[in-house]
């Protein structure tokens, strides 16, 4: 695929598919998943805040607590899918330690950032 040629098409209304079958045939199809190498179930789409209460909220935590053991300055947390204040001053400390904003709101880039260590960490573990 050729880039200007690829982004031509995009200019034209082309949707990503059917610029990838241009160049590469109809039997090309995109696929989705819920986990990706590892990767569990991507951004909710809002960020998460102290109130939250939800399956997302749940799955940071349980995220937060595996990437704690190798990094100890992050306080365990329970697992229960409320956000409440000992949740957002531990995604703080995360934040701190990984050079974001430490806001205690778990937004889509502090949300990628739990993620990437997640999964670096279960690799090491397993």
């Amino acid at each position: 695929m050729r880039q200007w040629d690829s982004k031509y098409l995009g200019d034209q209304g082309y949707s990503a598919i059917e610029i990838l079958r241009t160049f590469y045939g109809s039997s090309i199809y995109i696929n989705t998943s819920e986990e990706i190498s590892g990767v569990p179930a991507s951004w909710p789409g809002f960020e998460l805040v102290i109130g939250s209460n939800n399956s997302k909220v749940k799955q940071m935590q349980d995220q937060l607590n595996v990437i704690s053991r190798a990094y100890p300055l992050i306080p365990k947390i329970a697992s229960d899918g409320i956000y409440g204040p000992k949740t957002a001053n531990a995604v703080k400390v995360f934040q701190q330690v990984f050079n974001l904003p430490q806001t205690g709101v778990v937004d889509f880039s502090t949300w990628y950032k739990i993620s990437i260590k997640y999964v670096k960490r279960r690799k090491s573990i397993n």
